[in-house]
């Protein structure tokens, strides 16, 4: 057992000497240690991943105030979260008012998966197309926002999209499409998504995101303006 140990260890962390080749009095110093560097790789990969991550402040779902809005379903969520929706490209829409959580939920989706070890990026719609549009080579900036394993596009209709935005917020949701999980977090349900883009746009990324998607809509009182009259 102690071998079979060791050998998983030295693989993991790409040593290419074997155990059998390691004297047996040694082998649980050089088993602690590498147990040591896998968990310290490990931590380093996390900090990396966040740092590029885009997410400004980390929350998690353990901080989420469930009881301050009840309609909020911790069921429908936690039932997404406990399923492999990373493997299997389940994409997530959560939709509802400003101030329902909606951002903090999608945050902790992100910071979930990081700790899972997958490269993730968390932006505003307005980020997204603004930056597509300012890089040297836009196509290469499409293909980015289209390949990294989790992407949450967050604020999707709290600002009119032009065309252009439109082309380019429907290029990288085709692409991901069936492939990779995408997350959008919004405060227009899917029926008024034509007032943000042309209804032939609208339909064509609702499809998108509609295959192995989840659509969750948030209700109730705004959290932060509580807090904000509490402050007074």
């Amino acid at each position: 057992m102690k071998r079979q140990n060791l050998e998983s260890l030295l693989k993991e962390i790409g040593c290419r000497t074997p155990a059998t080749e390691i004297p047996s009095d040694r082998q649980d110093i050089i088993a602690e240690f590498l147990k040591t560097e896998t968990e310290y790789r490990r931590q380093h990969k996390i900090k990396r991943l966040l740092r590029l991550s885009g997410i400004k402040k980390v929350k998690t779902l353990v901080q989420f105030d469930w009881n301050f809005n009840p309609k909020i379903s911790k069921e429908d969520i936690m039932t997404f979260v406990n399923e492999p929706w990373v493997d299997n490209a389940f994409n997530l829409v959560l939709i509802g008012d400003t101030g329902l959580g909606k951002s903090h939920i999608a945050s902790a989706l992100c910071y979930e998966a990081i700790l899972q070890g997958h490269q993730t990026t968390c932006i505003t719609a307005f980020d997204l197309t603004s930056k597509i549009q300012k890089a040297l080579n836009p196509a290469s900036r499409i293909d980015y926002y289209a390949r990294v394993r989790v992407l949450c596009i967050d604020e999707l209709g709290y600002t009119y999209h032009k065309k252009e935005d439109t082309d380019i917020l429907f290029q990288v949701i085709s692409k991901r499409s069936e492939m990779l999980p995408t997350i959008v977090t919004t405060n227009l349900p899917p029926k008024e998504w034509g007032s943000i883009f042309s209804g032939a746009a609208a339909s064509a990324i609702l499809d998108r995101l509609s295959f192995n998607g989840r659509f969750i809509t948030f209700e109730g009182r705004s959290y932060r303006l509580l807090k904000k009259h509490k402050s007074k």
